[in-house]
Protein backbone atom coordinates (compact mmCIF):
# COMPACT_ATOMS: atom_id res chain seq x y z
CA UNK A 1 0.00 0.00 0.00
CA UNK A 2 1.70 3.09 -0.94
CA UNK A 3 2.93 4.89 2.15
CA UNK A 4 1.21 8.35 0.52
CA UNK A 5 -2.09 6.93 0.67
CA UNK A 6 -4.48 8.86 3.40
CA UNK A 7 -5.44 6.44 6.63
CA UNK A 8 -8.52 7.57 7.81
CA UNK A 9 -9.77 6.60 11.47
CA UNK A 10 -11.61 3.49 11.68
CA UNK A 11 -10.56 2.14 8.28
CA UNK A 12 -9.30 -1.10 7.69
CA UNK A 13 -5.44 -1.95 8.26
CA UNK A 14 -3.06 -1.58 4.88
CA UNK A 15 -3.06 -5.72 5.16
CA UNK A 16 -6.69 -5.97 4.84
CA UNK A 17 -6.93 -3.10 1.79
CA UNK A 18 -3.86 -5.38 0.35
CA UNK A 19 -5.98 -8.87 0.69
CA UNK A 20 -8.97 -7.20 -1.13
CA UNK A 21 -7.75 -4.54 -3.36
CA UNK A 22 -4.17 -4.31 -3.99
CA UNK A 23 -2.22 -7.17 -4.25
CA UNK A 24 -4.99 -9.72 -5.09
CA UNK A 25 -5.51 -10.57 -8.36
CA UNK A 26 -7.56 -12.42 -11.06
CA UNK A 27 -6.53 -16.07 -10.98
CA UNK A 28 -6.49 -18.01 -14.21
CA UNK A 29 -5.42 -21.91 -12.21
CA UNK A 30 -6.27 -23.60 -9.23
CA UNK A 31 -5.15 -26.17 -6.59
CA UNK A 32 -6.98 -29.16 -6.90
CA UNK A 33 -9.17 -28.97 -3.73
CA UNK A 34 -12.71 -30.15 -1.90
CA UNK A 35 -13.33 -27.44 0.96
CA UNK A 36 -15.77 -27.49 3.67
CA UNK A 37 -19.40 -26.78 2.13
CA UNK A 38 -19.87 -24.43 5.41
CA UNK A 39 -17.27 -22.13 3.36
CA UNK A 40 -20.17 -21.22 1.07
CA UNK A 41 -22.40 -20.98 3.87
CA UNK A 42 -20.23 -18.43 4.91
CA UNK A 43 -19.31 -17.09 2.29
CA UNK A 44 -23.01 -15.83 1.78
CA UNK A 45 -23.87 -14.87 4.80
CA UNK A 46 -21.35 -12.17 3.90
CA UNK A 47 -22.56 -11.33 0.76
CA UNK A 48 -25.85 -11.39 1.71
CA UNK A 49 -25.73 -8.28 4.03
CA UNK A 50 -24.49 -6.24 1.43
CA UNK A 51 -26.67 -3.04 0.15
CA UNK A 52 -29.43 -3.28 -2.42
CA UNK A 53 -32.22 -1.37 -3.48
CA UNK A 54 -35.04 -1.60 -1.02
CA UNK A 55 -32.92 -4.64 0.37
CA UNK A 56 -34.44 -6.78 -3.15
CA UNK A 57 -31.37 -8.75 -3.01
CA UNK A 58 -32.23 -10.25 -6.73
CA UNK A 59 -28.81 -12.45 -6.79
CA UNK A 60 -29.10 -16.20 -6.55
CA UNK A 61 -25.38 -18.22 -6.41
CA UNK A 62 -25.10 -21.43 -8.03
CA UNK A 63 -22.23 -22.81 -6.11
CA UNK A 64 -20.49 -26.00 -8.48
CA UNK A 65 -18.34 -27.82 -6.34
CA UNK A 66 -18.90 -31.34 -7.50
CA UNK A 67 -17.09 -32.43 -10.38
CA UNK A 68 -20.29 -33.29 -12.20
CA UNK A 69 -21.63 -29.70 -11.78
CA UNK A 70 -18.46 -28.26 -12.58
CA UNK A 71 -18.27 -30.13 -16.12
CA UNK A 72 -22.30 -29.14 -16.82
CA UNK A 73 -21.09 -25.45 -16.57
CA UNK A 74 -17.54 -26.02 -17.86
CA UNK A 75 -19.56 -26.97 -21.25
CA UNK A 76 -20.93 -23.81 -21.97
CA UNK A 77 -17.76 -21.88 -21.41
CA UNK A 78 -15.27 -20.83 -23.58
CA UNK A 79 -12.41 -23.23 -24.36
CA UNK A 80 -9.53 -21.03 -22.75
CA UNK A 81 -12.46 -20.64 -19.73
CA UNK A 82 -13.50 -23.90 -19.07
CA UNK A 83 -9.65 -25.07 -19.17
CA UNK A 84 -8.67 -22.68 -16.64
CA UNK A 85 -11.55 -23.72 -14.37
CA UNK A 86 -12.02 -27.07 -13.78
CA UNK A 87 -9.58 -27.32 -10.95
CA UNK A 88 -10.82 -24.54 -8.92
CA UNK A 89 -12.79 -25.75 -5.90
CA UNK A 90 -15.77 -24.10 -6.96
CA UNK A 91 -17.49 -22.20 -9.93
CA UNK A 92 -20.21 -19.91 -8.90
CA UNK A 93 -22.74 -18.80 -11.23
CA UNK A 94 -23.75 -15.32 -10.32
CA UNK A 95 -27.38 -14.64 -11.52
CA UNK A 96 -30.74 -12.36 -10.84
CA UNK A 97 -34.15 -13.06 -10.73
CA UNK A 98 -36.69 -11.20 -12.22
CA UNK A 99 -39.07 -12.55 -10.07
CA UNK A 100 -37.28 -10.62 -7.05
CA UNK A 101 -40.29 -8.36 -6.32
CA UNK A 102 -42.04 -11.47 -4.85
CA UNK A 103 -40.09 -11.72 -1.97
CA UNK A 104 -40.10 -7.85 -1.24
CA UNK A 105 -42.60 -8.77 1.71
CA UNK A 106 -40.44 -11.36 3.41
CA UNK A 107 -37.16 -8.41 2.81
CA UNK A 108 -38.87 -4.77 3.33
CA UNK A 109 -41.64 -6.04 5.41
CA UNK A 110 -42.10 -2.36 6.61
CA UNK A 111 -43.47 -2.01 3.16
CA UNK A 112 -44.64 -4.72 1.49
CA UNK A 113 -46.54 -3.34 -1.02
CA UNK A 114 -43.36 -1.99 -2.20
CA UNK A 115 -43.33 -4.97 -4.66
CA UNK A 116 -45.47 -2.72 -7.10
CA UNK A 117 -42.67 -0.61 -7.36
CA UNK A 118 -41.30 -2.91 -9.60
CA UNK A 119 -44.52 -3.85 -12.13
CA UNK A 120 -43.02 -2.12 -15.30
CA UNK A 121 -40.75 -4.35 -17.32
CA UNK A 122 -38.04 -2.40 -17.58
CA UNK A 123 -37.39 -1.18 -13.96
CA UNK A 124 -37.53 -4.68 -13.26
CA UNK A 125 -35.05 -5.51 -15.55
CA UNK A 126 -33.07 -2.99 -14.57
CA UNK A 127 -32.81 -3.12 -10.91
CA UNK A 128 -32.34 -6.89 -11.38
CA UNK A 129 -29.10 -6.48 -13.07
CA UNK A 130 -27.88 -3.79 -11.40
CA UNK A 131 -28.53 -4.85 -7.85
CA UNK A 132 -27.85 -8.76 -9.11
CA UNK A 133 -24.14 -7.17 -10.46
CA UNK A 134 -23.63 -5.23 -7.28
CA UNK A 135 -24.04 -8.65 -5.07
CA UNK A 136 -21.77 -10.57 -7.49
CA UNK A 137 -18.82 -7.56 -6.76
CA UNK A 138 -19.76 -8.44 -2.97
CA UNK A 139 -19.57 -11.97 -3.59
CA UNK A 140 -15.97 -11.71 -4.47
CA UNK A 141 -14.69 -9.53 -1.96
CA UNK A 142 -15.89 -11.51 0.76
CA UNK A 143 -14.54 -14.59 -0.86
CA UNK A 144 -10.85 -12.63 -0.95
CA UNK A 145 -11.94 -11.80 2.67
CA UNK A 146 -12.44 -15.02 3.60
CA UNK A 147 -8.48 -15.72 1.91
CA UNK A 148 -10.12 -17.23 -1.71
CA UNK A 149 -9.13 -16.18 -4.61
CA UNK A 150 -11.12 -15.44 -7.71
CA UNK A 151 -11.69 -16.22 -11.35
CA UNK A 152 -14.49 -13.81 -12.93
CA UNK A 153 -15.16 -14.51 -16.47
CA UNK A 154 -18.33 -13.71 -19.03
CA UNK A 155 -16.62 -15.78 -21.63
CA UNK A 156 -19.77 -18.58 -21.84
CA UNK A 157 -22.85 -19.34 -23.79
CA UNK A 158 -25.41 -17.49 -21.59
CA UNK A 159 -28.87 -18.53 -23.30
CA UNK A 160 -27.75 -22.60 -23.06
CA UNK A 161 -26.38 -22.07 -19.62
CA UNK A 162 -29.90 -20.48 -18.36
CA UNK A 163 -31.87 -23.13 -19.94
CA UNK A 164 -30.13 -25.72 -18.28
CA UNK A 165 -29.61 -24.86 -14.97
CA UNK A 166 -32.66 -21.97 -14.90
CA UNK A 167 -35.87 -23.85 -17.19
CA UNK A 168 -38.93 -22.95 -15.89
CA UNK A 169 -37.74 -19.77 -13.83
CA UNK A 170 -36.64 -16.10 -14.77
CA UNK A 171 -33.82 -16.57 -13.53
CA UNK A 172 -31.06 -15.31 -15.72
CA UNK A 173 -27.31 -15.80 -15.54
CA UNK A 174 -24.68 -12.87 -15.23
CA UNK A 175 -21.42 -14.35 -14.86
CA UNK A 176 -19.00 -17.24 -13.73
CA UNK A 177 -16.59 -16.86 -10.91
CA UNK A 178 -14.17 -19.28 -10.21
CA UNK A 179 -13.18 -19.45 -6.20
CA UNK A 180 -10.53 -21.56 -4.24
CA UNK A 181 -6.55 -21.45 -4.06
CA UNK A 182 -4.62 -20.01 -7.02
CA UNK A 183 -1.67 -21.74 -7.47
CA UNK A 184 -0.09 -19.36 -11.00
CA UNK A 185 1.79 -16.47 -10.90
CA UNK A 186 -0.54 -13.85 -10.80
CA UNK A 187 0.76 -11.06 -13.90
CA UNK A 188 2.16 -7.67 -13.07
CA UNK A 189 -1.23 -5.43 -11.99
CA UNK A 190 -2.84 -3.82 -15.66
CA UNK A 191 -2.88 0.24 -15.31
CA UNK A 192 -5.50 1.32 -14.03
CA UNK A 193 -6.54 5.34 -14.22
CA UNK A 194 -5.37 7.62 -12.73
CA UNK A 195 -8.08 10.07 -9.89
CA UNK A 196 -7.77 12.93 -12.86
CA UNK A 197 -8.91 10.76 -15.65
CA UNK A 198 -11.75 9.50 -13.90
CA UNK A 199 -13.51 11.02 -11.00
CA UNK A 200 -14.39 14.41 -10.78
CA UNK A 201 -14.52 16.47 -8.10
CA UNK A 202 -17.03 19.27 -7.90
Amino acid sequence: MSKDMPFMRDALPPEALDQLFLTARSRNAWKPETLDPAIWQQLYDLVKMGATSANVSPARFVFCVSDEAKARVCQYMSGTNAAKSRDAAAIVIIAQDLDFAEKIPQLFPHNPGAKHWFGNPKVQSDTAFRNGTLQGAYLMLAARALGLDCGPMSGYDAAALDADFFAGTRVQSNFLCALGHGIDEPLDRLPRLPFEEACSLL
